[in-house]
């Protein structure tokens, strides 16, 4: 799987996927930690928070993990990742993310990406996508031709704070459900107009709170997170 981060020219394959593997993803986020196997039925998920830190993710992780084998990992990460690195700590976790070795602590090869890029990747249907995932805060990316962009337009200025200040998990709780969808609505048609995208996905917890979707916006599925994570390792990524 590709992503523009990256600095190279690649493209979401849609052929089959390479060497057998067995691919653990793990969907890291500001509420909620969630891990699959590809192939697996269950799903692993426990709280994480402002205090998660990565060795806290992987003392509570790797013990439910004891009895299952994989060999690749793919991490969502609600931060920016450039070349696979992480290169800042997520506002909404705790410290230490940047720069922490994932393959030394899974012994085995990691990828890491955008927590909401992964989840764009399991939802990309074709052309130009703007993806918005609606949690915590809000996640971004777009894909242009299969071409992966993650996006930070959370903390751009809008009105007078942020997208995220308007659209986040505390704007939900603070400001009630008639007032954030307004917020959504708004900040939609914004974003839409600027970056011009074919179609828009609404992914992330909170959409479940939203009832008609303005004309072009869809729906996403958390679960294609996972399927982002999976993608990661086909062909040519």
């Amino acid at each position: 799987m590709n992503t523009a981060s990256s600095r190279k020219s690649r493209k979401v394959s849609s052929g089959s996927a390479a060497a057998p593997q067995r691919i653990l993803v793990l969907d890291v986020g500001g509420a909620h930690v969630k891990a699959k196997l590809k192939g697996g039925r269950d799903e692993v998920k426990f709280v994480s928070g402002p205090k998660l830190t990565p060795r806290a993710m992987l003392e509570q992780l790797l013990p439910l993990l004891a009895s299952k084998h994989y060999d690749a990992v793919s991490i969502g990460i609600p931060t920016p990742v450039l070349h696979g690195r992480v290169v800042q700590d997520p506002r909404n976790l705790g410290k230490g993310w940047k720069g922490f070795d994932f393959e030394k602590a899974f012994a085995c090869p990691v990828r890491l990406i955008n927590d909401a890029a992964m989840q764009a990747l399991g939802s990309y249907d074709g052309g130009h996508m703007l993806f918005l995932g609606l949690g915590t805060g809000l996640g971004s990316t777009m894909i242009l031709e299969g071409v992966v962009q993650p996006l930070e337009l959370a903390h751009l200025p809008f009105r007078k704070k942020t997208f995220e200040d308007y659209v986040g998990g505390r704007a939900l709780q603070d400001l009630g459900k008639k007032k954030w969808r307004a917020n959504v609505d708004e900040t939609i048609e914004t974003l839409r107009t600027a970056l011009q995208p074919d179609y828009i996905v609404l992914g992330g917890g909170n959409v479940r709170h939203l009832r008609k979707l303005p004309p072009g916006v869809r729906r996403g599925d958390n679960a294609n997170a996972f399927a982002g994570g999976f993608r990661l390792w086909q062909k040519n990524a």
